[in-house]
């Protein structure tokens, strides 16, 4: 019998353990965050009917599908991000949801695009919402959500780039352009990716070279937020609704002394239709280069493709593995994630003895394993090394006879002799 080759598909990855607990060391970071915010885990399905994911996409986004018909003949594709489904998932669960309602979701998902350094066609999204309230009250939190979720993370100094796609349909109003906003809004999506030449010549698909510069015009405006939002503000019309909740929000950022990693950013429109209201991005100081690794807005008519009744929303979306790729990136010293005690085998007569400290160290807050061969002792040093153990515990006949441990620092090589049990845990305690 022939061998297969053990291949994966272009844009699919393998997880080595240290990679993957790196990765549930984030999810766990992340959930115990958004909790603490009060909001509450759901899941969907991946495969959803097709007709449900391609409601309000783009056309971009639907030539990313991974679309077919299964084996009843249904038309079905799996999920290209968890918002989409989350507004099905809203329409349908209604009457046994609370509102407002504030959920997180933290899944695969799947897009065939052109892969690249942070980018695949398998890829994790943590979503987090909040669904039936429409106001600079949600609007701020979960701006506040997103500030603190990059607080408790070793990603370094960020900023938060926020616009209003309100005030940008005012002033392509005002310049007779609305018609043409869905590719306007693409068009200048792609700024910081192709530069502004391209930018231009592109947006005269859509208007004129005058009008066209007048939009580059209104989106590269830059100083103070207050002082952006005036001159947005007059270019738009003036005074609106859209500009008035920036103002709100504003505000709100400031009493929280967060007014140092937001700015407006009226570049920012992102590229999908389903936006209405504020949009942002957000930028690692360190690690522009990898574009941004959370962004999302005001969508508060999504959710009318499945149901009439108005369910306003307003999220973001972190993409955690172009997070993981800026942290590799950011962080040269290797993070430890993995178990933080072996007990090597010294005696066969001992695993009674090995399995009950095994779990006396579990039970003091230790991921702990107990070497489970009869191997001489470098050949468990090396697979203690190659696993990422921490610390290991040298114990034999004489030792056990004391009631005493020797300790050995599997990073220093450093070895403490006839410890007891309590010395071990607060040694191990002050250097983890």
């Amino acid at each position: 019998m022939s061998i297969i080759e053990p291949k994966i598909l272009k844009g699919f990855r393998d997880f080595l353990p240290q990679q993957e607990m790196q990765r549930k060391h984030l999810i766990r970071t992340l959930e115990d965050t958004f909790e603490s915010y009060g909001f509450v885990p759901i899941d969907t399905p991946v495969l959803e009917y097709t007709e449900v994911l391609l409601g309000k996409g783009s056309g971009e986004t639907d030539k990313q599908l991974y679309r077919f018909n299964d084996n009843g003949g249904r038309d079905v594709a799996m999920r290209f991000d968890l918002t989409v489904p989350f507004a099905r998932y809203t329409a349908a669960n209604r009457h046994n949801l609370y509102m407002p309602f504030k959920r997180y979701h933290i899944n695969k998902v799947w897009r065939g695009e052109k892969s690249q350094k942070g980018r695949y066609r398998e890829f994790y999204q943590c979503d987090f919402d909040m669904v039936g309230v429409d106001n600079a009250c949600a609007d701020f939190e979960i701006l506040q959500l997103m500030n603190k979720s990059f607080q408790v993370l070793p990603v370094g100094d960020y900023q938060f780039h926020l616009s209003h796609r309100g005030l940008f349909n005012l002033f392509l109003e005002r310049e007779g352009l609305i018609d043409n906003s869905v590719g306007i809004l693409r068009t200048v999506d792609k700024l910081a990716k192709i530069g502004r030449d391209k930018t231009l010549e592109q947006l005269k698909e859509f208007a004129s070279e005058d009008k066209a510069n007048k939009i580059l015009d209104f989106i590269s405006q830059k100083g103070e937020f207050i002082q952006v939002l005036s001159q947005l503000e007059l270019l738009s019309g003036g005074s609106s609704e859209a500009s008035e909740r920036l103002r709100e929000i504003w505000k709100l950022i400031e009493s929280q002394g967060l007014a140092d990693k937001f700015i407006l950013d009226p570049s920012i429109t992102r590229g999908l239709d389903y936006y209405t209201g504020i949009v942002y991005e957000t930028f690692l100081t360190e690690a522009q280069d990898i574009g941004s690794v959370c962004s999302g807005g005001r969508y508060n008519n999504l959710a009318g493709l499945y149901t009439k009744e108005e369910l306003p929303g307003v999220g973001s979306s972190i993409g955690l593995d172009r997070l993981l790729a800026a942290m590799e990136a950011l962080n040269n010293e290797e993070q430890n994630y993995g178990p933080q005690v072996i007990i090597f085998n010294q005696d066969k007569e001992l695993y009674p003895y090995y399995y009950q400290l095994a779990e006396d160290l579990r039970q003091d807050g230790f991921m702990t394993e107990v070497y489970p061969l009869s191997k001489k002792l470098p050949q468990q040093f090396k697979f203690a090394e190659a696993k990422g153990f921490t610390f290991g515990l040298i114990v034999g006949q004489n030792e056990r006879a004391e009631n005493r441990l020797n300790l050995k620092d599997l990073r220093s090589r450093e070895t403490k002799d006839r410890l007891s049990y309590e010395e071990v845990v607060a040694y191990i305690k002050d250097r983890v």
